[in-house]
């Protein structure tokens, strides 16, 4: 792709939004490209691709035909960015990569979108592992996906490895083995590793195992019938009754996901059900004739969007980073259905030399029947979705009220701390919102700070409210994008801990933050809690409360999540090696080390003498591990 960025600002002010524009059309290029309009703060507020740039830059800037989210887009914009392509279709896939990375105010936004699992057939290695995967294909290998969701590939890996005993153990246990690991005495393994199986033989495996996930079961169990029978003709009935059990897992899982859609090998089926200015897409993914699940997405919208054009800008961002397929079905032909055509055919072609991907609305038959369903599904979920909220909705409401908000709360914090007698100390804080637990946003914090005591969990909080809140002014202040302020915190503590967050927040100008401390009741039991609000009494909420029901998930989210933390930073103090902590000592000289000695114990007992004996140790670093074991 060809580029050239033009930058244009309105750094004087001197002109208003529309003759911004105006002034910049007569500057832009008659050209296809993608245009991005930014308002006061530097945020992104619209992306948008033309076949002329020039052309629909000037549209904007005419005044007319606009709806009112228009109006108001075009009244924010402070400057613009222009990318000129080579063609309208890579200007249609630049557009797409820039709304899932920006997410403009003004477009339709593809949220929580979490990449699939694969399952991958490794090709750099003699015998061929089977495994899970995700990202990006880095590994030389036949992928096959997407499973849309953790179940479905692991049912699906388990079969694999009933059906055609491929491995899936590491290449370093691989390598290592002498002698047959549980899986293969439970039948889910040949053992290639300890050669119970020859390289020739697990290769016709693995061959077997690829032909049924690209669709071709039928001849597979065919194969395996004939295997069978020949088996038990030769009075081999061990030999018989192995291949059975392989025919049985094949045709399990053949009859659970099967299609009755004739025609149906690869394809992804999508459904658009909008309502009162919300909108649910479900997607189904069937590959080798086989359904392999699907998802839910609620992309962001405005009520203003048809939903040929919310199909449209939803496909072209769902499939920026991820395989097409060679047939897409929906209930709604997309806004610029052949652009997007011809820009994932230009996708396919890349990937793998196909040429062709269509999108089809079917309209009667198996294939519509599909669509149907994903649209039932889609009507269904955007129901649940909307009644939930409304839940949600009144909950917050009662936090508001129960707290003194204003509003209610869009972001809510909560922060817990974990540790054994003061020891791995880990902060953890959680966030939340009117849909629900934000995961991604979820941070933990090491307690470094060796001037606190061991246990003190007022030291403890004080750090950790220095740490995130000191990092948000500095952000504030050097302008950075995205940075949002919490709306309340709640501090799983009482009068103590919340009045070292409330003195933490004040030093930092930050007062105007609500922080609320949760305090456990007598004996620890759930709806006994006491809460501290600055200014008022200590209280407690009734008991069937929603928004106390509401608080204690949030409370038990954050002690979840602090205790994990703390749980995995034990684990690995627990592993952590004595000769780590030796300047000098890489992996290397710690494997020779180890190897020569035993363990950590056997190089402390060593003398400088017997430590130089080992191959690259030095007499001065000998001495410096003897002194180590050695120090009081």
């Amino acid at each position: 792709m060809t580029e050239e960025t033009i930058l244009a600002e309105d750094g004087s002010g001197a002109l208003k939004a529309a003759e911004l524009i105006r002034d910049e059309a007569r500057r832009a290029p008659d050209k296809p490209g993608v245009y991005r309009m930014y308002g006061e703060d530097g945020t992104c507020l619209y992306v948008g691709k033309a076949r002329s740039i020039k052309k629909r830059i000037l549209q904007y800037a005419q005044g007319r035909f606009h709806t009112q989210r228009i109006g108001l887009m075009v009244s924010l914009t402070r400057s613009m960015e222009l990318v000129v392509t080579a063609s309208e279709t890579e200007a249609l896939l630049l557009e797409s990569n820039f709304i899932k990375k920006l997410k403009p105010r003004f477009n339709v936004v593809l949220r929580d979108d979490k990449s699939f699992a694969e399952l991958m057939i490794r090709r750099d290695h003699r015998a061929p592992q089977v495994r899970k995967h995700r990202g990006a294909h880095t590994t030389p290998g036949d992928y096959f996906g997407p499973f849309a969701s953790t179940w479905a590939v692991n049912r699906t890996l388990n079969t694999l490895q009933k059906a055609f005993l491929l491995r899936s153990c590491s290449d370093s246990v691989y390598e290592t083995r002498t002698r047959p690991c549980m899986l293969h005495q439970i039948k889910r393994c040949s053992a290639p590793c300890t050669g119970l199986i020859s390289l020739e033989d697990y290769g016709e495996l693995v061959t077997e195992a690829e032909q049924f996930l690209r669709g071709k079961s039928r001849a597979v169990i065919s194969r395996l019938s004939a295997e069978m029978t020949n088996a038990a003709e030769a009075e081999d009935f061990e030999q018989a009754a192995r291949v059975r059990d392989r025919i049985r897992a094949l045709s399990a899982i053949s009859m659970e996901n099967s299609v009755s859609a004739e025609g149906v090998a690869e394809a992804d089926v999508f459904a658009l059900f909008s309502e009162g200015g919300q909108a649910c897409v479900q997607v189904f993914f069937y590959r080798a004739g086989q359904n392999w699940g699907g998802r839910a997405y609620f992309p962001r919208v405005d009520k203003s969007d048809t939903d040929p054009e919310i199909l449209s800008s939803f496909l072209g961002q769902f499939y920026e980073d991820k395989p097409v397929p060679r047939v897409i079905l929906s209930n709604v032909v997309p806004f610029e259905k052949e652009l997007l055509e011809e820009a994932f055919s230009m996708k396919a072609r890349e990937a793998d030399g196909r040429r062709v991907v269509s999108i089809d609305r079917p309209q009667r038959g198996d294939k519509a029947a599909l669509v149907e369903h994903a649209l039932t599904n889609a009507r269904e979920a955007l129901g649940r979705k909307m009644a939930e909220g409304s839940a949600q909705g009144k909950i917050l409401d009662e936090v508001c009220e129960a707290f003194g908000l204003d509003s209610r709360p869009e972001r809510i914090e909560v922060y817990d701390n974990a540790h054994i007698s003061g020891t791995n100390a880990v902060g953890g804080m959680i966030v939340a919102g009117p849909e629900g637990f934000q995961k991604s946003q979820y941070r933990k914090f090491n307690i470094r700070d060796q001037e606190i005591t061991p246990g003190d969990d007022y030291g403890m909080m004080r750090e950790v409210m220095r740490r995130r809140f000191g990092r948000l002014v500095k952000e504030e202040e050097e302008g950075a994008e995205e940075v949002v302020r919490p709306d309340l915190l709640l501090i799983d503590g009482g009068a103590g801990q919340l009045a070292e967050v409330l003195a933490v927040l004040a030093d930092l100008g930050l007062d105007d933050i609500l922080a609320v401390g949760v305090a456990k009741g007598p004996d620890r039991d759930a709806g006994k809690e006491h809460f501290f609000v600055p200014g008022k009494p200590p209280f407690m909420l009734p008991l069937k409360s929603p928004a106390l029901y509401y608080i204690q998930r949030l409370r038990d989210e954050a002690h979840r999540f602090a205790n994990g933390a703390h749980a995995k930073r034990r684990s690995m103090d627990i592993k952590r090696n004595p000769l780590d902590e030796i300047e000098g000592v890489g992996p290397g000289r710690k494997k020779a080390l180890l190897h020569a000695f035993g363990s950590a114990k056997g190089v402390g007992r060593a003398s400088v003498v017997d430590l130089v004996k080992v191959d690259g140790i030095s007499e001065p670093l000998a001495e410096r591990i003897h002194a180590f074991f050695r120090k009081a």
